[in-house]
């Protein structure tokens, strides 16, 4: 007896894919017609999927040694297909194999000091001490609040990542690193376009800023403060010793040891009791002898101070 021809075994069934695996997929497909190698990310995170080379079985496609993720990334839009075929996985862009560098503009974390500055706040600082406009450019949303501006990266110059070079809560991705593509999503949310324009070059400006030397210049020595009332210079030259001896990353380093003391000594730039540029080259001095970058410090305390003011109270003001 024959079947009837609109019932199927189950094994004739076709496989299926979720929406969001096509969704996926299409994201992955897109970056490769942009010459954008992909990775695929473990689903619903930030990771590469995949074995870390600590755990490389050194067989197969590691028969020869450990390939990267970066060295994984590919644009064949069969091996693509075949990778998203069952699985929802997040995508990855190759930064430096795609010829990009990527600016990640992040958000200060919930233990940070209040008013700390945004990588978008600081990266618009940078932007305005070089007198240039913020660029047009390529930008995807974080689940987080943060941006990415993808710029094509200079020819001749093989840039890497770097973490907080450029200024407080911004990064940058490049050869080593991947960022992750808009339609991915993590438990915080989905990667968006924000900006779909053409992608920029990388400003001249900025490649000069990560290319420059980071040997430090020799930071200006610390001088006594002249002007303002008795209260005011105590306050200050007090918090000046705090920054110069703070040390090395975590809540109580350099950076926010500098915002925190820019912060108690702004109130009294607001209360009209010491200049403000007194203030600002004081503790742009002590933040620079701890190593600080001078365009870090500068972007720190000039968040520091303009919070204060904006926010003080009409009581304080006066």
């Amino acid at each position: 007896m024959t079947q009837p021809a609109d019932i199927r075994r189950e094994h004739d069934a076709p496989p299926t894919v979720s929406l969001d695996t096509l969704h996926l997929l299409a994201a992955a497909l897109l970056s490769a017609e942009r010459h954008w190698p992909v990775i695929p990310l473990t689903p619903n995170t930030k990771r590469p999927s995949g074995h870390p080379e600590r755990a490389c079985p050194r067989t197969g496609r590691c028969a020869t040694g450990h390939r990267t993720p970066e060295q994984r990334a590919t644009t064949d839009p069969d091996l693509i297909r075949a990778a998203w075929a069952n699985q929802p996985y997040n995508v990855g862009i190759a930064t430096g194999p795609a010829g990009l560098l990527v600016v990640d503009l992040d958000v200060p974390k919930e233990e940070e000091q209040e008013g700390a500055p945004d990588g978008a706040t600081s990266f618009q600082a940078l932007c305005e001490r070089a007198g240039q406009p913020y660029p047009y450019t390529y930008q995807v949303r974080t689940p987080s609040g943060g941006r990415h501006l993808y710029f094509t990266a200079p020819r001749g110059t093989r840039l890497k990542c770097s973490v907080k070079r450029l200024a407080p809560h911004i990064d940058t991705r490049a050869w080593g690193g991947y960022v992750v593509a808009a339609n991915s999503t993590t438990p915080q949310g989905a990667y968006e376009v924000a900006e779909a324009a053409p992608v920029a070059p990388l400003p001249t400006w900025l490649a000069d800023l990560l290319t420059a030397s980071a040997t430090p210049a020799e930071p200006p020595a610390l001088a006594p403060v002249r002007d303002g009332t008795k209260a005011a210079r105590t306050a200050l030259e007090r918090e000046c010793a705090v920054i110069a001896a703070a040390s090395e990353g975590g809540p109580n380093g350099r950076n926010s040891t500098l915002h925190k003391s820019a912060c108690k000594v702004a109130r009294f730039v607001a209360w009209g009791h010491i200049p403000r540029h007194t203030v600002e080259e004081a503790i742009q001095a002590a933040g620079e002898s701890t190593g600080l970058p001078a365009a870090e410090c500068r972007t720190t305390i000039r968040s520091a101070m303009e919070w204060i003011l904006a926010n003080a109270t009409p009581r304080e003001a006066a």
